[in-house]
């Protein structure tokens, strides 16, 4: 049978999603773990791929095995087995037509950022941190600059794989939680929190990264949001910005059909800034 899970997980501390020699990544936690329940060996694939540091509020992969389970049994009996930063969230058994990766529609990402003058401390690891204060109107005229299909290569890492860099950006919706005039000294820097939302078909290596990159320098005043679409234009990634932190990235999650009847969100959803 071919079961689904939906999992999450903090990427602080290991080396990605995707398994490698070392095993110190999310896979390779969670593949010791089912394979400890099931008593045999698991192999699973992903939704997407996450880099160290990034987490997940709902990674979906799927797995083929002959053991029959109830889904709640796949949840507690591997959640048994995981570390304390990963976590099983639902298990649902699929047809042997679904595919966690081409089956998606879409894929969802966030990222979280911190304005203050002072770095995070109890979040550490799990926003992004700038100094300055940003511009939200400047960013979300520059944002508009990405969404369509577009040649993304100025926001590709090098060692991308995708065979393609055309990618289609649905959704960048960016919004300011906290106090923004809350007093801060002389700083000129009101603490408060930014979130930045993408919906695409899919995305390249780095992708998001690149591009908060360079909707922190518009932000900041350091470029004019009409320099977002020079950087799509130019296709090289020397255009673009450095590659921001990957502390505050979190892959929300693929989108499928309804007809799959998978869940859309995780209680880990709710408490994300």
């Amino acid at each position: 049978m071919r079961v689904a899970l939906g999992v999450s997980y903090n990427g602080q501390a290991y080396s990605g999603w995707q398994s490698q020699p070392s095993g110190n990544t999310v896979q390779d936690r969670l593949e010791a773990a089912l394979a400890r329940f099931a008593t045999h060996p698991i192999s699973t694939l992903c939704a997407g791929r996450t880099d160290a540091g990034v987490h997940g509020l709902m990674q979906v992969v799927h797995f083929d095995t002959e053991l029959d389970r109830a889904p709640f049994s796949w949840v507690r009996g591997t959640n048994t087995f995981l570390p304390p930063d990963i976590a099983v969230q639902w298990a649902r058994p699929v047809p042997d037509a679904f595919h966690c990766r081409a089956s998606a529609v879409a894929r969802r990402y966030a990222y979280v950022l911190l304005q203050s003058p002072v770095r995070p401390s109890v979040d550490a690891g799990r926003v992004g941190w700038v100094f300055h204060a940003l511009d939200g109107q400047a960013m979300r005229d520059a944002a508009t600059h990405l969404l369509g299909e577009h040649d993304f290569t100025s926001f590709r890492a090098a060692a991308c794989q995708a065979k393609s860099p055309v990618k289609t950006l649905r959704r960048i919706a960016i919004t300011q939680r906290g106090t923004p005039d809350a007093d801060c000294g002389n700083h000129g820097c009101a603490p408060c929190y930014w979130r930045f939302e993408f919906e695409g078909n899919a995305f390249l290596h780095h992708m998001i990264r690149n591009i908060m990159g360079c909707l922190i320098a518009v932000g900041q005043g350091l470029q004019p949001p009409e320099w977002m679409r020079a950087v799509r234009d130019a296709r090289s990634r020397d255009a673009a910005a450095p590659t921001f932190a990957p502390d505050g990235l979190y892959f929300l999650g693929p989108v499928y059909d309804a007809a799959w009847g998978l869940p859309t969100r995780t209680a880990a959803f709710d408490w994300l800034p």
